[in-house]
């Protein structure tokens, strides 16, 4: 039994390297967001990342429109906000963000005028109203027009990085796919196969096979 248990868990762990190797990068990692600390211009960077991600497009178009809405300096809610529909529009769809484009450009602008009315446009407020409890974050997340239930997920998985309490953080999606693999079903149990500062890769690692559907390639890559 203890041998079966052993060669599991290092089954496991091989696994885990291949998928982090292949798939390893968070999604505002690729889209240039930098969560490199609690400040209100990447976690809002970050919102409208989960807002796009959140459609039914391509993931990659998804996170060029969000890196052409950083270039076009919608940065900020005041920045978001000031802009007119039209001028949304043309960001994102200058990047392949075309079948949700209108709607799109319009939930933007909702998010961020709703991020300025609760909350004056920091999501720092949003944590400190929620208690920094995470569940009470998932709610009020989808408060904010276009942010719904699969947005608040997507945010919550990313931001875990910066905010201590959301840790460890795996949506049905995530749970889902490491279930395909293999892995642990469970938030606490998946986070213990690699460092904290590195399951927030590991989710997006996960989601990242699960669009691919390389379920069977990675399991044998990983056994060499």
């Amino acid at each position: 039994m203890a041998r079966r248990t052993t060669a599991k868990r290092k089954e496991g762990q091989a696994l885990v390297k291949t998928l982090m190797r292949r798939y390893g990068r968070t999604y505002a990692e690729q889209a240039g967001v930098r969560l490199k600390g609690n400040t209100p211009t990447p976690l809002f960077e970050l919102l409208n990342l989960s807002l796009l991600l959140s459609a039914r497009i391509a993931a990659d178009n998804a996170v060029e429109a969000a890196r052409a809405l950083v270039k076009a300096n919608l940065t900020t809610p005041s920045k978001m906000a000031a802009a007119t529909w039209q001028q949304r529009v043309d960001v994102i769809t200058s990047h392949g963000y075309k079948r949700y484009d209108e709607s799109t450009s319009r939930m933007l602008g909702d998010t961020a005028n709703r991020l300025l009315d609760a909350y004056g446009g920091d999501l720092r407020r949003l944590r400190d109203a929620a208690g920094h409890d995470v569940k009470h974050e998932h709610r009020l997340l989808q408060q904010l027009n276009g942010i719904g239930n699969v947005g608040a997920d997507i945010f919550l998985r990313e931001v875990q990085a910066v905010w201590p309490e959301v840790y460890p953080y795996a949506d049905q999606k995530v749970l889902n796919a490491a279930g395909r693999l293999g892995l642990p079903r469970h938030a606490e149990r998946l986070a213990s196969l690699v460092p904290k500062p590195k399951f927030p890769r590991l989710c997006a690692a996960l989601v990242r096979a699960s669009l691919q559907r390389d379920y069977d390639p990675l399991k044998a890559a990983a056994r060499g």
